[in-house]
């Protein structure tokens, strides 16, 4: 007994003693930094191409960004084994072309940049030479459209302005007329009016180019790509949107491409698609700090999150937010003595919280498991199996989360659709669970858990929604080995539960009395 509870011991300390060394060495000799930082002028943007190759060579063309009157590229990468890539310059755009004479099954190509925001808005120098005006080549019927577009709206309009704003109004209107219905054809969406309103314009003598990018303000891991229109009056490019608003660009929007192409298209491959994520680079002081002379063990980059890709990143900043709930739940159990519906479920339920917010989310959980619940007692009556019964109510929870989203919505009570973010499994457990404790021990032992259940998510959420939290357990993931260590030492723990107290209390009181 002693050999095992020092084979514990000793294990336990060798786990932190290896959490806070690695931790104290990060943080304190290299530099890493302890907390997030509020603002970041620094952005990752990554652009994964995905596809599948066949038995043809393989040409894939991606459109690259460039440096902007706001923004300046620092850097960028390219990841792509096997395949050659050249940087061309074409019409105004940068591109890749990545290039290999064979390749099979699924292919993934991967650029990254690293943006930064400049203080001060460059302005073009006056006098500039202007851009060179291509106009479109229109077929019939499509050219008579456009004429008659052209004449009706600089017939309703005094100048290049009002030419301009009248022009985006017509095509970028809700309900357009007839003849911009044949313009624009099957699509009609903000890109293809943008494209459309940019080529009337230039047919009619005045330099525009449709502009698609994605806002750097916020992390996404699939950035919406926003598109926007310039035109080119009084020496400078002015801004457009697709609802006719002629208004200062926001300061977060990035250009990538400019032009009609796709922002991705290449030869010899299927089923071809890009995805954008975006990124503040909190982590760009590490990525110097890593890249520094001071750096000791390269092993520490090789093999750092930090060298992931976005999107794998992002899921990795809430996996490891797993191990913090968990160690919390071992201590509302083991220590407080909270009793829960199963052994991780406040946790699943906790980052389900993360998506809808504790109080909507509070209130759309309960709901369910009523409902739940009382379909599970019915069901009770049918003396069915209990892998059928499983799946029923599994299926009956499907449908009340797709009621409860469609009966929001039509409420406009859009909190309403973040019921599509619970885990139906864990929902399902939960009501099967509370309807067990309930036939055995009573209804009260199961609201009882069913409140420690709810209860420890809340704190959970709290603590697990901490930005700071995120920040450390992903920059310094060895933290996690300081919590196996401490569960370890609370596995052996055998003592009065907290909430056990007043229960053990008048025994305490008897046996000292006598």
């Amino acid at each position: 007994m002693k050999s095992n509870r020092r084979h514990l011991y000793i294990l336990a300390s060798t786990l932190a003693a290896a959490g806070f060394g690695l931790f104290a060495y990060k943080a304190l000799i290299i530099g890493f930094p302890l907390l997030p930082q509020s603002q970041s002028t620094i952005w990752n943007i990554e652009a994964h191409v995905a596809f599948r190759a066949g038995s043809d060579p393989v040409k894939i063309s991606l459109f690259l960004p460039k440096n902007t009157s706001r923004f300046e590229l620092i850097n960028e990468n390219f990841v792509s084994r096997g395949y050659g890539i050249n940087i061309v310059r074409e019409n105004g755009n940068r591109k890749a072309q990545w290039s290999i004479r064979k390749a099979t099954a699924n292919q993934s190509l991967y650029y990254t940049a690293s943006v930064r925001k400049l203080e001060r808005r460059l302005v073009r120098p006056p006098g500039a030479r202007g851009p060179v005006i291509i106009p479109p080549d229109f077929q019939e019927p499509l050219k008579g459209a456009a004429d008659a577009l052209l004449l009706d709206v600089r017939n309703k309009s005094a100048d290049t302005e009002t030419f301009v704003l009248e022009m985006i109004k017509r095509v970028g209107a809700d309900s357009p007329g007839e003849t911009v219905r044949l313009l624009l054809g099957r699509e009609s969406g903000p890109k293809k009016r943008i494209e459309l309103a940019a080529q009337l314009l230039n047919s009619a003598g005045i330099a525009a180019r449709s502009v698609h990018g994605v806002s750097i303000a916020v992390e996404q891991r699939q950035a919406t790509i926003h598109h926007w229109l310039e035109v080119f009056i009084n020496d400078r490019w002015w801004e457009v949107f697709p609802d006719g608003r002629s208004v200062e660009l926001p300061e977060s929007y990035f250009p990538l491409w400019r032009g009609l192409d796709p922002m991705v298209f290449g030869k010899g491959a299927s089923d071809l698609n890009v995805s954008v994520a975006v990124a503040p680079a909190h982590e760009e002081a590490l990525q110097l700090v890593v890249a520094g002379n001071s750096l000791q063990h390269p092993l520490l980059k090789t093999f750092s999150l930090l060298d992931l890709p976005l999107e794998t990143q992002a899921v990795y900043r809430v996996l490891l937010l797993i191990p913090v709930g968990a160690f919390l739940l071992v201590i509302f159990r083991n220590v407080i003595g909270v009793r829960t519906f199963g052994t991780f479920m406040p946790v699943l339920i906790a980052l389900a919280f993360r998506e809808t917010q504790l109080f909507w989310g509070i209130v759309l959980f309960s709901m369910l498991v009523l409902l739940g619940l009382a379909v599970r007692r019915y069901l009770e009556s049918l003396k069915l199996l209990v892998v059928p019964r499983l799946a029923t109510v599994l299926m009956v929870v499907v449908l009340l989360m797709m009621n409860f989203s469609m009966i929001t919505h039509k409420i406009d009570l859009e909190q309403g659709l973040s019921v599509a973010l619970f885990p139906m499994v864990i929902l399902t457990m939960a009501i099967e669970r509370m309807t067990i404790i309930w036939e055995e021990t009573g209804p009260v032992a199961s609201i009882r858990q069913a409140i420690g259940t709810i209860l420890s998510a809340s704190v959970l959420y709290l603590v697990m929604s901490l930005a700071w939290v995120e920040h450390l357990f992903f920059i310094f993931p060895e933290l996690i080995l300081v919590l196996l260590a401490g569960t370890i030492l609370i596995g052996r723990y055998s003592g009065y539960r907290l909430l056990e107290l007043k229960r053990f209390k008048v025994m305490s009181e008897q046996e000292w009395s006598w």
